[in-house]
């Protein structure tokens, strides 16, 4: 359970970052949408004789593109990994200073992931990776990753923050 509130109002830049967190998840779901509708193509073209071609790897870039988009909101609504039955008896204090624990590991991983992933995004650059029926440029998918992998961190910041604000405050 996440003592922080989940809010998408207010002012100041928590709240900024918020929404702005909640949009990219939105254009996450939005590319997800699109891959579902590259396989409804994929199976009613097939069925008609209009195959499209490279729906696999359509599907698979989209795919793990999406998941990193979702990363940053699960992070500030606070619906990532709990252990709820370690921390259902803790006071409102306790849960704030176990949440901001868990916004600093976030911040932490989210540098190390985006400072390991541009490199990886450098390297298929470099070989010139491509998808094998599309001709794809692999790193090309890389930069909404590392994009969201910036949110992430900002997302983390966030819930650290307000974690700790809140840890003040509870009693």
């Amino acid at each position: 359970m996440n003592p922080v509130p989940a809010t998408t109002g207010g002012a100041g830049l928590c709240s900024l970052a918020r929404r702005a967190i909640t949009g990219w998840a939105l254009l996450g779901g939005v590319l997800l949408l699109a891959v579902v509708l590259v396989n409804v193509w994929t199976v009613i073209g097939g069925m008609i004789g209009f195959p499209f071609a490279g729906d696999f790897e359509l599907s698979e870039i989209g795919v793990a593109v999406a998941a990193f988009m979702f990363l940053p909101y699960c992070q500030v609504q606070g619906e990532n990994v709990t252990a709820d039955v370690f921390t259902s008896n803790a006071s409102p204090r306790w849960l704030y200073i176990f949440t901001a624990i868990g916004g600093a590991l976030a911040f932490v991983f989210g540098c190390l992931l985006i400072w390991r992933m541009y490199f990886g995004m450098l390297d298929q650059k470099a070989y010139n990776l491509t998808s094998a029926i599309l001709q794809f440029p692999v790193w090309v998918a890389f930069i909404p990753i590392l994009i969201s992998i910036a949110f992430l961190i900002l997302a983390a910041l966030v819930t650290l923050v307000e974690s700790v604000s809140g840890a003040k405050n509870a009693s």
